[in-house]
């Protein structure tokens, strides 16, 4: 589908991020074949100036993502070139060490999967039930996103594994390369699918109760 002919584009301007063009993983976690979609809304509902602000927010948060994980792949690289070891890589991505929800990563993967779940879970505990509420044909959707969601944990807790197996074997990079190339699938396209669906609904109805003041769907 061209995002630039996508209804939500027309409406609001604000153009969704296309789905991956490259694939680098030799797996999948998505049914992306199968992914649902919402009808366009009736001719008569409209999208001010400050919810369109509202919608194109998605798009500022999932490209904070996409240059995280640019940055963690190009550490990768380094590793798989020879240019840095196992040992160099370790101690860059330790200068960004941080814990929470007990996840054990370290530097620059771990930020960024702390910052993944933190995300999906405001998504999951009041954006979606929000949306829920306000408009009931983003039923299926919503449905879907929480069940991508959850694969995507799944993917965080194969990168955790991997980066225990590189810290025991340095000079196998194998594992977490592969982990992060699902990563990198995974996200991407999950992000181009959840700003398509949602960018004209959060455009409407905000991300919270009273944000953006509208008629409902």
């Amino acid at each position: 589908m061209d995002t630039n002919d996508h209804w939500a584009t027309r409406r609001t301007g604000i153009v969704p991020t296309p789905p991956p063009s490259i694939r680098r993983s030799k797996r999948s976690v998505l049914d992306e074949a199968s992914r649902p979609t919402a009808p366009e809304p009736s001719p008569e509902i409209s999208f001010t100036s400050h919810g369109v602000a509202v919608g194109r927010h998605l798009v500022d948060v999932h490209n904070h993502y996409r240059d995280e994980l640019q940055v963690l792949r190009g550490l990768l690289d380094q590793v798989t070139e020879g240019i840095t070891t196992a040992g160099q890589a370790r101690s860059e991505l330790n200068q960004f060490t941080l814990r929470a929800n007990n996840w054990a990563l370290g530097g620059v993967c771990q930020r960024q999967c702390v910052s993944y779940t933190d995300h999906h879970t405001a998504e999951d505990s009041s954006i979606f039930p929000h949306l829920r509420t306000r408009q009931r044909s983003l039923q299926e959707v919503l449905d879907r996103l929480d069940v991508e969601h959850n694969l995507i944990g799944e993917v965080l807790e194969e990168i955790d594994a991997a980066l225990v197996h590189l810290a025991r074997n340095p000079t196998d990079i194998g594992p977490v390369s592969e982990a992060v190339d699902l990563l990198t699938d995974t996200l991407l396209s999950h992000f181009a699918y959840e700003e398509r669906e949602l960018l004209a609904p959060l455009a409407q109805h905000g991300f919270y109760s009273g944000q953006v003041t509208s008629r409902h769907y």
